[in-house]
């Protein structure tokens, strides 16, 4: 069943019930500021960094699942509820929540009022703006008192949840009822010592009363969902000296029958010089200029409009860089929408702060963000071109690199450390996504440090040349690249042999000895190996790309001749020497990774001969992956703990990397299939896990219908099709890669677009735009779909030979027309 429906006309999703299986969230913000947010109003906001600058607090774990966020409350002559639903969860006459581009609207109606909510991050500010309007629908006046609600957190998430008897000794407020434009609380925690930030929250009117102190605004014993203040319908004016700092207004307001009334509210991030922290000597009072100068842009309710109308704007802008139009509208709201929304998202948070992700445990990773990158990178290419040089940053000299590093520092994590032997291939794959989009080859004698250590300074293209050599010097007895803590996956972890409950796969001690080995890195060096030799030829460095090449070659030789199982590709070599992923054991016979990737990088493949190794694997890969809701990891999933594989074999079978779905490694699966031409097996492998294809079976898959999750329990699970971790991970970058540039077949290369559309009969025609160096090109598509037919093009006018159209001039517009 469904809970709502998309409107692609607007955007959004329209959620229409507040039970959802689980709690559907978007995310505000695409700069500096963020807030995750459900469409119960549930979540938290925070500047830059979910860990170090957390504003407002949220408590995973908790019951309900969804408890804490930024409500309002209605007092209305004794009745008291929520128009979020939670937490109050009284009745609602009518609910609906739209998860829009950068913002959402929760509008609840009970007893003859309605209450909607605009929440949404402007664009150039740090603060979320919550734009209330209140409507009488009943035939009588009505007189109502509106409460809002926010936790402060004490900005270190971490420390804020764990570090008890010092915070509850330490929170500190400010009140200011006749600020220049309304009333506003200033939360201070720790400003006194060494920081030089605050949090405000402030409405545009004067309020009738204010709140502080959690525990007075509840009431003891009280849940969020029975607050004493509320049901009492009068603010207490607490003042919050430790204990749990809040900020809660109090407005009233009286409505004619059909008259409404519009509140603004800002929760928004200040940060003041060490010269300029305080308005007094003493050393007491904060400065609140920036602040003031903040709630005066929104003081107005013109003001909040233009600058929502503006967020509306610079999306429809980034979303015009790539369009499909075809008779499939799935097809059509996934490309168009979400999965260029979802892509954008990932970019902002790589892994660090989801529903699944607390913020707290990690930050932004180097493979993540490097594969995050193949999906933004055509939004906005500058932010890409940032983004490069803070992951490079964090490698070491010898080309490995922090697993993690975190957003406000831009520093390497040292709690997860390095040693995942596929993280420097990962520089390169962005590198070259982002020269190809460009054409912005300085990028590579951009002086980068090592570590971001002052005076490591060397070129970027050095830093490829570490990442390549990395591989190189670090190959096993099979001529296979080692794999050292694990690749890609990191759950496979053959050197770990943990026995200690509790202990970490990914940081405990590595026995030192072995030489496990990795087919899925040999694939990913043959690809991206491949893109190193290309960049340094352009550079003009013949030999360098010549010797290059040839390390490919031995590579690509060797996942045939010691990664070939005889019916697909193994997945690696142990500590101990033995395959992992073949036919000979009875768990894990089969590993999706390297079928897709070796396909992806052309290793045996041989046109359309069944004979080939490529078909082989992905004819394997339909027989023993396939289930209705995608290609599960591995098969048969492991049923006891396997020493020697590490995590993997820890999960229930079916479920995450023991036989789950992954809908990360599915595109690879989905891509290698339209390399040898077979696009209607690669179109059903998308839509199996796309989420506007699963819409309707919401109640099975549990999470959003709008966006992509990372894992979807597998055939050998006890609830299989069910989703888990939404949002975040590559997941979203790989799937616009496998659909936009390989199933629509439009992809940006050194000196022109490949146009090579492979998707089968099930879209006949269709037509895609795309905006590439500042030229367009519209690209129409008649599609026969038949099984290895390849496009023949006319651009402009004048048939080409090949699949290749070079860039036009900025400004220009360049017709495409392509017969398959």
């Amino acid at each position: 069943m469904r809970f709502g429906h998309f409107d692609d006309d607007a955007r959004e999703y329209v959620i229409t019930t507040p039970h959802t299986p689980y709690p559907w969230i978007n995310y505000l913000g695409n700069e500096q500021f963020f807030s995750l947010i459900s469409h119960q109003a549930g979540g938290y906001t925070f500047y830059r960094d979910a860990k170090m600058r957390r504003l407002t607090r949220y408590r995973y774990n908790n019951i309900p699942a969804d408890a804490g966020g930024r409500y309002f409350y209605v007092h209305d002559a004794g009745d008291v509820w929520t128009p979020s639903w939670l937490p109050v969860k009284a009745d609602l006459d009518h609910f609906e929540a739209r998860h829009g581009l950068g913002y959402s609207r929760i509008t609840g109606e009970r007893g003859g009022l309605s209450v909607e909510t605009l929440y949404f991050v402007p664009l150039g500010e740090n603060a979320e703006v919550q734009k209330v309007t209140l409507t009488n629908t009943s035939d009588a006046a009505k007189t109502v008192t509106l409460f809002s609600f926010a936790e402060f957190c004490l900005w270190n998430a971490q420390d804020d949840q764990t570090n008890y008897q010092r915070n509850l000794s330490i929170g500190e407020v400010e009140v200011e009822q006749d600020s220049p434009h309304g009333s506003a609380i200033y939360h201070k925690t720790e400003y006194r010592e060494r920081r030089d930030h605050y949090a405000v929250y402030g409405v545009n009117t004067q309020a009738t009363g204010f709140d502080t102190d959690r525990d007075t605004f509840v009431g003891a014993y009280n849940g969020l969902g029975e607050a004493a203040v509320p049901r009492a319908g009068v603010s207490s004016n607490s003042v919050a000296s430790g204990w749990y700092p809040i900020g809660s207004h109090s407005v009233d307001v009286t409505l004619e029958p059909g008259e409404s009334r519009t509140l603004t509210y800002v929760l928004g991030y200040i940060e003041n010089p060490d010269d300029e922290k305080w308005a007094d000597d003493a050393h007491q009072v904060i400065n609140k200029a920036p602040a003031h100068a903040l709630l005066g842009r929104f003081a107005t309710t013109e003001q909040v409009d233009t600058a929502f109308d503006a967020l509306q704007a610079y999306w429809t802008n980034l979303l015009s860089t790539y369009s499909v139009t075809s008779d499939d509208e799935k097809l059509d709201r996934m490309v168009n929408i979400w999965n260029q929304y979802q892509c954008m998202v990932t970019f902002n948070m790589s892994r660090s702060a989801s529903f699944f992700e607390t913020g707290i445990g990690r930050g932004m990773g180097f493979r993540d963000s490097n594969q995050d990158l193949l999906g933004f990178v055509h939004l906005i290419p500058e932010r890409a071109r940032e983004r490069i040089i803070d992951i490079a940053s964090t490698q070491f000299p010898d080309g490995s690199a922090y697993h993690q590093y975190q957003p406000l520092t831009k520093r390497g994590n040292n709690d997860i450390g390095s040693g995942f032997n596929d993280d420097p291939l990962w520089l390169i794959a962005g590198v070259a996504a982002y020269v190809k989009e460009t054409g912005d080859f300085s990028i590579l004698d951009e002086q980068v440090p090592f570590d971001n250590e002052p005076g490591s300074e060397v070129s970027l293209f050095e830093h490829l040349t570490r990442s390549f050599q990395f591989t190189v010097d670090n190959r096993g007895p099979h001529g296979l690249p080692l794999i050292g803590r694990a690749d890609w996956n990191d759950c496979l972890n053959l050197n770990c042999f943990s026995t200690t409950p509790g202990e970490s796969f990914q940081t405990t001690e590595n026995q030192s000895g072995g030489a496990a080995e990795s087919v899925f890195i040999a694939a990913q060096f043959v690809l991206y190996g491949a893109e190193y030799a290309e960049l340094a030829a352009r550079r003009g460095l013949d030999d360098v790309a010549g010797q290059a090449r040839k390390y490919v070659d031995e590579v690509r030789e060797a996942v045939l001749e010691h990664g070939w199982d005889g019916q697909w590709f193994l997945r690696a070599y142990d500590y101990y020497g033995n395959k992992v992923g073949t036919d000979e054991k009875p768990e894990g016979k089969i590993w999706i990774e390297p079928q897709g990737f070796a396909t992806m990088a052309g290793i045996g493949v041989d046109g359309t001969s069944p004979e080939s190794p490529a078909i082989k694997a992905l004819d394997s890969v339909g027989e023993m992956l396939g289930t209705p809701h995608g290609l599960v990891l591995q098969y048969p999933a492991y049923t006891t703990y396997q020493i020697e594989l590490g995590e993997v074999s820890t999960y229930p079978p079916g479920y995450k990397e023991n036989g789950g779905i992954f809908c990360h490694n599915n595109p690879w699966v989905i891509i290698g299939e339209t390399v040898v031409g077979r696009g209607d097996r690669a179109f059903d492998y998308y839509k199996r896990i796309t989420p506007a294809y699963r819409e309707e079976i919401s109640d099975t898959h549990k999470l959003e219908p709008y966006v992509y999750a990372q894992m979807i329990a597998g055939k050998e699970a006890s609830r299989a099709g069910e989703a888990k971790n939404s949002w975040l991970t590559g997941t979203a970058a790989w799937n616009f890669v496998a659909v936009s540039q390989y199933l629509l077949g439009v992809r940006p290369d050194y000196d022109g677009l490949v146009v090579d559309p492979q998707i089968g009969p099930d879209v006949p025609s269709f037509t895609v735009t795309r905006v590439a160096r500042g030229a367009t090109y519209e690209i129409h598509v008649t599609n026969s779909g038949a099984r290895g037919a390849r496009g023949s093009l006319t651009v402009d006018g004048t048939p080409v030979q090949g699949n290749h159209v070079p860039y036009a001039a900025a400004g220009s517009t360049v017709r495409v027309e392509v017969t398959v």
